[in-house]
């Protein structure tokens, strides 16, 4: 198909290149008459391995064009791709004049009148920019809508679809993506991505426009958060003669935990035995050798926000009566150590709610040792505020707060449902989330 990209900066030149050589009839688009002129001379104005060599193959064969001029690149095309750059603005946020003025010369292009008798083609605008969440249906089709006068889905549709080119290896990556997603409301725009990427080796997933505006997000702060991460933990190794390099080498063989999809899924809070002491201790460590490790610190202030964001939203219901489901810091288990469950309860009786918890494993004859000394330290009274189930606890509750989805604590729900479901597990399934009153810790 014929495809109009935005911008021949590295995005651009990488994708225009990219999907030239596998036969598309691709037109780059940019106000620098320099990059226009170098690809239309088969010259790539990015360095980028194996970049040269595709602009001037598709350059060469026809396939690939450059132009300043956006109508006559969108002169029968299918699809347009918004690659500018979004810089940050002085305040920090994301500049979207690029992608506005782009949005503009598609606008202008669109709106020329058709052959006599014929109705407009419909035209997939896709942006590839990395955008904040909202930005495609909140500025970029109301804009394509007050210029064209039209509402998006007769004309126009809009979609997201982010990339994941590293400098260095794009062309690799363009080619064997992690994943290609595509964020749109539009069956035929998804169809038509569908098509325009089907030599790529893993189906393109089509999802929300603003989740496919978020991943992008996700994807670099985490990446970001890795570099720091590693660099403070050497920072603070170095001093006791560690060389990071071998510990972080054994560290990411773990595939189970470290390098997986252990851990990341939105929830609760942290808590039991471990994590939160051995943060601790390697915080006092970096204290105790003036070793400033400021990504650690945050994690124990965010984790505590975790659970401070639960009271808040519970002290804003106008009942008192309240039914935690799971008391343990994780499920299957009846370790009560540092359990944040345990924090929450706390908290709530010494505001006044009337508690009543309901965990299926936690016994308080069976507790021994250090878990009976903390549960007695925060919840001396443990025994007349458990439940014998799920139902008991949430007979008359106004707020149900959900640590664990057992399958006894799913049924009560059920069976039982309070005015409120707060879900903080992610794992109560469809027919819970399908409730009246549901709503979930992060979504």
């Amino acid at each position: 198909m014929k495809v109009a990209v935005f911008g021949l900066g590295y995005v651009g030149t990488v994708t225009s290149a990219c999907l030239a050589s596998r036969g598309h009839d691709v037109w780059g688009i940019d106000v620098d008459g320099t990059k226009v002129d170098m690809v239309a001379a088969g010259k790539s104005p990015v360095v980028e391995p194996g970049l040269g060599e595709l602009v001037a193959h598709a350059a060469a064969r026809g396939s690939l064009h450059a132009t300043t001029s956006a109508r006559e690149a969108m002169e029968g095309a299918a699809v347009s791709l918004v690659c500018v750059g979004t810089p940050s603005s002085p305040t920090g946020g994301t500049d979207l004049g690029f992608v506005l003025r782009a949005v503009d010369d598609i606008g202008d292009a669109l709106r020329r009148a058709p052959s006599a008798g014929a109705s407009p083609p419909f035209h997939s605008v896709v942006v590839r920019s990395t955008v904040p969440p909202g930005t495609v249906q909140g500025v970029v089709a109301p804009a394509l809508e007050d210029k064209l006068g039209v509402e998006e889905g007769f004309v126009f549709g809009t979609a997201m679809c982010p990339e994941f080119l590293r400098e260095g290896s794009g062309v690799a990556d363009f080619f064997d993506p992690p994943f290609t997603v595509v964020g749109t409301r539009h069956t035929r725009l998804a169809d038509t991505l569908v098509e325009l990427f089907h030599f790529l080796p893993d189906p393109v997933r089509i999802v929300g426009t603003s989740s496919a505006e978020a991943l992008k997000y996700a994807c670099n702060a985490f990446h970001a958060n890795k570099v720091a991460f590693t660099n403070e933990l050497a920072r603070l190794f170095r001093v006791f003669g560690i060389d990071s390099r071998e510990v972080m080498e054994l560290f990411c063989q773990d595939e189970h935990l470290n390098i997986s999809s252990t851990y990341l899924r939105p929830g609760f809070a942290f808590g039991g035995p471990c994590l939160p002491k051995d943060l601790r201790s390697l915080l006092h460590l970096g204290r105790m050798h003036s070793v400033d490790m400021p990504l650690l610190s945050g994690i124990i202030s965010s984790n505590d926000r975790v659970v401070s964001d639960v009271i808040d939203r519970v002290a804003t219901e106008e009942g008192r009566n309240v039914a935690l489901l799971g008391l343990s810091f994780k499920a299957s288990s009846d370790d009560l150590r540092e359990s944040p469950n345990v924090e929450v309860a706390e908290t709530l009786v010494g505001k006044g709610f009337t508690v009543r918890i309901y965990d299926p494993v936690v016994n308080p004859s069976h507790l021994v040792g250090a878990n009976l000394q903390f549960i007695e330290s925060k919840l001396p009274h443990l025994r007349r505020f458990l439940a014998d189930s799920a139902t008991e606890a949430l007979a008359d509750a106004d707020v149900a707060i959900a640590f664990s989805s057992d399958p006894a604590i799913v049924d009560g729900l059920l069976t039982t449902p309070p005015r409120r479901i707060l879900d903080l597990s992610g794992r109560l399934g469809a027919s819970v989330e399908a409730l009246a009153g549901y709503e979930g810790m992060g979504w």
